[in-house]
């Protein structure tokens, strides 16, 4: 199987202390335990992964990401519980609660705020709906990188954007065909093109140009279409990361590429060698899952065949 091949089945997601990697069937997960001892959890991915819904456009990505977003908080939430105490752990209501603020404040920094400072812009200096589409964009980019760049400097997160690091490093070494040992993937790259990051920069930019297109709204239908078109552009937003990690060696792609590259300096961090034992360890334990998954279908498949021939 190529390299081209492979790509679009292994993804991951940095955790508090870990690393969570997806194949097309399977997800692991590795956490390093306050004891130093790396613990693995790993299950089967839900249905829609392999059913007809991949190979619908634009509404695949909704439906993708959404179910993405969920094992994602699911094994960030696990991941937490690890690194505290019983009366610690976030669960029951106090996790929706928190779940739900998180959102909220959210959708309210990097969509609602931005279309009301540039709403304001408008009036105070007349401007035209295009050039306030502008300022609205400018606001929303420099509000994620602002809160990116920000929230790094916690100690805390600093080491998930470390982790963050560790997991891009692993995927570009075994894409390169290099053995997964902690010393060869550290001089692996922590960049990546199917990178999370760049579909947050690809949705902030198409943002700008689709609500530029709006033309003049009252500014409560202009507050409401913000939010009402997060899903349309998050779908459309994955069919461009989903064509562009596709097409890496086109020129112009390679070109396009460069602001979603270089926001990932910003969200990731070099790890350490026992990070990325524990990202290889998650990587290893889903790769090993994704193939006894082929072994058997390939088996499968054989008998199926000799029974036909007899």
């Amino acid at each position: 199987m190529s390299t081209q091949e492979r790509m679009p089945s292994y993804g991951g997601q940095a955790l508090i202390e870990g690393v969570l990697m997806r194949g097309a069937r399977y997800v692991a997960a590795a956490f390093r335990a306050p004891n130093g001892e790396i613990i693995i959890k790993s299950e089967p991915l839900g249905k829609i992964y392999t059913s007809p819904v991949r190979k619908w456009p634009f509404l695949r990505g909704l439906i993708l990401l959404w179910d993405a977003l969920g094992l994602g908080i699911q094994y960030l939430t696990f991941s937490a519980n690890i690194q505290g105490d019983e009366e610690e752990k976030i669960e029951g209501p106090k996790l929706y609660l928190t779940l739900g603020l998180s959102m909220g404040i959210a959708i309210l920094i990097f969509f609602v705020a931005p279309s009301a400072v540039a709403h304001l812009f408008e009036s105070w200096l007349k401007l035209s709906t295009w050039w306030g589409s502008v300022i609205e964009g400018v606001v929303r980019l420099a509000a994620l990188i602002g809160y990116v760049w920000g929230i790094g400097k916690m100690p805390e997160i600093r080491r998930v954007y470390q982790y963050h690091g560790a997991e891009h490093k692993t995927i570009n070494a075994f894409e390169a065909g290099i053995e997964l040992t902690p010393e060869n993937v550290q001089a692996c790259s922590r960049e990546h093109p199917r990178c999370g990051t760049a579909f947050l920069l690809t949705l902030v930019l198409l943002s700008i140009v689709v609500f530029s297109l709006l033309g003049p709204l009252p500014i409560f239908w202009r507050l409401a279409s913000r939010i009402l078109l997060i899903p349309p552009l998050a779908g459309v937003a994955y069919e461009i990361i989903k064509f562009t990690a596709n097409n890496l060696t086109n020129p112009i792609v390679k070109f396009l590429i460069r602001p979603n590259l270089a926001m990932q300096s910003l969200t990731t961090a070099e790890p350490d060698l026992p990070m990325l034992e524990v990202s290889i360890a998650a990587f290893n334990r889903m790769y090993a899952l994704e193939n006894q998954e082929m072994s058997l279908q390939n088996a499968s498949v054989a008998a199926k065949q000799e029974g036909a021939a007899v």
